[in-house]
């Protein structure tokens, strides 16, 4: 059973961003269902490697959208992102040390980061980008 199922709640209004986040749920949940067949470490490594490539594709593409017309929320972004990427790297880390509890902690911070990015800190842009004609 996936731990996120896309739904309407978690739209920023904004079709290509929309598409992206549907794409970061995928990868969650991919680790997630290893998980639970008892092989999230001997996937973690790739599944993190994955969602590293990915949102750094999605977050240029987000920064490059709300640069363009100026959203003044873009340096708060921009932070978030960074404070992500750490922590994926910080992960990969652990996975290649071989930590025996990675896989739960970066499920738990997916979860939560993900959740909480899309519900509180993107969806301020949707409507703002929605105005500038940005679909």
């Amino acid at each position: 059973m996936p731990l996120f199922t896309w739904n309407e709640k978690y739209s920023v209004l904004v079709g290509a961003m929309d598409e992206q986040h549907k794409k970061l749920f995928a990868l969650i949940n991919q680790l997630h269902e290893a998980m639970g067949a008892g092989k999230g470490k001997a996937v973690i490594g790739t599944v993190l490697t994955e969602l590293l490539d990915y949102t750094r594709t999605h977050f240029t593409a987000e920064e490059k959208v709300l640069e363009k017309f100026g959203y003044t929320g873009l340096a708060e972004q921009k932070k978030e992102h960074g404070i992500f990427i750490a922590k994926i790297v910080e992960m990969q880390q652990k996975a290649a040390a071989g930590s025996l509890t990675v896989s739960m902690e970066a499920s738990q911070f997916l979860r939560d980061w993900l959740t909480n990015h899309i519900m509180v800190v993107d969806k301020k842009y949707g409507s703002f980008l929605i105005e500038k004609g940005e679909k």
